[in-house]
Formats: C-alpha cells, structure tokens, sequence
C-alpha cells in the first residue's frame, strides 16, 4: 500500500509542471493540450521555452499592440454577428 501512495504522490508531483504550462499557455491564447505534452515529454525544457516566448510578447510593444488590435477585432465581429442575428 505504501508503494501504491508513493507512486500516486510522484505523479501528482510530477505532473504539476506539465498542467503549468499548459495553463500558461492557455492563457496566453495558445494550446493548452499541446503545451501539456510537451510539459510531459520535456518539463523543463518546455517551461522556460513558453516562458521565453511569453517574454519576448511582452517585452515588444509592437506585439502586444498587434495582440491588443486582434482582441478588439474579435469582439467587434462577435457583436455584429449578434447584432446581425437579432434582426
């Protein structure tokens, strides 16, 4: 029985990384299931990998700005469509 504990402790442990990075990387509008395997496959790796790339987003204006424009697209196109749905 306390094999059985151990391992469930171990992957529950090891599994925080994966579920991590893709909860980042969900957030920051990309694959949440492709982030989680790469976590699995690498943990590492993947981690400061997403994290760089979340970085350079943030760090450049110009991306932020693009993200920013994209965002406010996307509700502008979600509120013709409702719009148009409702006549």
């Amino acid at each position: 029985m306390l094999f059985v504990d151990m391992l469930f402790v171990m992957a529950v442990a090891i599994s925080f990384i994966p579920i991590l990075t893709g909860y980042c990387a969900h957030s920051r509008g990309r694959s949440f299931w492709l982030w989680f395997v790469l976590g699995w496959t690498l943990p590492l790796v993947s981690f400061f990998l997403l994290f760089a790339l979340i970085a350079r987003d943030e760090l450049n204006p110009s991306r932020r700005l693009l993200a920013e424009a994209r965002q406010i697209l996307r509700e502008a196109q979600e509120a013709a469509a409702r719009t148009k749905a409702q006549k």
